[in-house]
């Protein structure tokens, strides 16, 4: 009987399929900040940032990506439809609103003199505080 190979994949070596599911990529948005998005049907709107998925990459912000979803009553005195829900998108897709400015900036780390890191907006300088 013929060994089963599988093809080569660009996955780093020696880590389990768990271990490369549990990974967090690390994003440039948290939740509470606010955001513009640059790309997809809701390009130029601002919103906060509701939720971010680590894992996954993705970021949901109010009032944006709305889509329709069906909801059944749980309890007798719900009602069943259809509701709107701001479903998530790429994090890549956003971009941090500068405290000063208030027009889309990347986003640079700064080690203040106490040793805490913090985020930089590129464009004013101007530190930007996690809203947590």
């Amino acid at each position: 009987m013929r060994i089963l190979t599988h093809r080569k994949t660009r996955r780093k070596k020696n880590i389990t399929r768990h271990q490369r599911n549990a990974e967090r990529t690390p994003l440039h948005v948290s939740k509470g900040d606010t955001v513009r998005v640059m790309r997809g049907d809701d390009a130029g709107k601002e919103g906060t940032v509701m939720a971010v998925d680590l894992k996954k990459g993705r970021v949901t912000v109010e009032g944006v990506n709305i889509v329709k979803k069906p909801r059944r009553a749980r309890r007798a005195e719900e009602e069943s439809g259809i509701i709107s829900v701001a479903a998530p998108m790429a994090a890549s897709n956003v971009m941090l609103i500068d405290p000063k400015s208030g027009k889309p900036t990347r986003i640079r780390a700064r080690i203040d003199a106490d040793g805490t890191k913090e985020r930089v907006s590129a464009k004013s300088g101007e530190s930007i505080p996690r809203a947590r």
